[in-house]
This record gives structure tokens, C-alpha cells and sequence, in this order.
């Protein structure tokens, strides 16, 4: 697993290689899969999806995205499946319930956007999407690694952060998304209070699991 910075993360199995919200990062093209967990051009970058295409790749995103880049996408519900060779994604629920545009109007509404578990090699690596910490991710199953957005603004700050990772006690769990919070903070309030380890990793470093 490799963060190429904000949201977006470069995974490679089996000699297989997944780039999960294309934006941050260089990529090298012929890519099995592209997931996108939302629109918003953070998380969905159009020049960056072309940059990781190849003849067969397959783009995992809500139709949204499929709208902006205009190319042919899987659409997954939470809750649904795909299933490649050696390599299951599914997606999970992910949106605001307590940060606002405007009154009423919230900046990840739900239904727009997902999280995804991707299974691969007997592992689950759970990537959070942009959200709160709600409800849903109480039922999401053992996990691996949790890919955590902790900045705060659009998504859960550190102590939100921090109260969904004790919620789901991941193996491993690691900051992203991070805008103005101290991801030393989110490690601090963890390892203090569960048996989840948490990683901090600069744009362009790996955690092998």
C-alpha cells in the first residue's frame, strides 16, 4: 500500500495494481482497477483517472463519476459487490451528518458517495471515503487496515476520528485527508484507549501488509 498523498492510495496484489480516489501522485497507467469513492475533483480527477487507464481496467465509482469522467463505470450500493480475480470491493455507507455547506445542506449528503472494502490475499482494507463517523460503520467486520480521513472541515476531525476507529478496532488504521488537524493527535487518542496501531506515513511511503 502505497499514499500518494490526500485521499489517494496506489495498492498492489497479485500482481495486480488498484488506485483508490485518483488525484494525488504520479501513476504509471495499466491499472486492474480504479475506485472512486465520490465526484469531487479531490477524489475523482479526470486527467489522473486517464493516467492509471489501460485496455482492461475497470473504474469502481458511484455513477456520478461515471457522468463526469464520461466512461462506462460500476456502480456499486452500499452494501454491493464486485469481485475480480483474487480481488473483492465492496462498498460501504459514507457521508456527513454534521458538517454543513449551509444549514440542512451537508457538504457529503447521503447517497452520493461510499466507502469501499477491498479483500484481497485474505486481508480487508477498509478506505473510509469522506464522512462522519455514522452509524453504519459499526457493522463493517474485522479490517486489516482503516484508511481514516481525520482533517476535519469535510470530514471527521481527530477525535471523531479516533471514536470510529475504537468503534471498528482495526488492526492498523492510518490518517489521510488531513487539512489543518495533527495526525500525532489521532495516534495519541487511540493507542490510548484500544489495541489499534497507528501508522503515520508521509506522500509517497508504503505500509506492507
Amino acid at each position: 500500500m502505497k499514499w500518494l498523498g490526500h485521499a489517494t492510495w496506489l495498492l498492489t496484489t497479485q500482481g495486480k495494481t488498484l488506485y483508490l480516489d485518483p488525484y494525488a501522485g504520479e501513476y504509471q497507467g495499466e491499472a486492474y482497477a480504479i475506485l472512486c469513492t465520490h465526484h469531487h475533483d479531490d477524489h475523482c480527477k479526470p486527467e489522473k483517472v486517464e493516467a492509471a487507464l489501460g485496455e482492461k481496467t475497470v473504474i469502481i465509482a458511484p455513477e456520478e463519476c461515471g457522468r463526469k469522467l464520461g466512461r462506462e463505470v460500476v456502480s456499486l450500493k452500499p452494501g454491493e459487490s464486485w469481485e475480480g480475480e483474487g480481488v473483492k470491493v465492496t462498498a460501504v455507507e459514507a457521508y456527513n451528518v454534521r458538517r454543513f455547506r449551509s444549514p440542512g445542506n451537508p457538504f457529503h449528503p447521503k447517497g452520493v458517495g461510499v466507502g469501499y472494502i477491498i479483500e484481497a490475499e485474505g486481508k480487508r482494507v477498509y478506505h473510509m471515503g469522506d464522512t462522519d463517523f455514522i452509524e453504519e460503520m459499526k457493522d463493517v467486520g474485522p479490517i486489516d487496515v482503516m484508511l481514516v480521513p481525520s482533517g476535519g472541515t469535510y470530514t471527521m476531525d481527530n477525535e471523531e476520528a479516533a471514536e470510529a476507529t475504537k468503534a471498528i478496532r482495526p488492526k492498523v488504521a492510518i490518517p489521510m485527508h488531513i487539512w489543518e488537524t495533527n495526525p500525532r493527535e489521532y495516534k495519541k487518542l487511540v493507542e490510548s484507549s484500544c489495541e489499534t496501531k497507528v501508522i503515520i506515513l508521509e506522500p509517497g511511503e508504503t505500509h506492507r501488509l
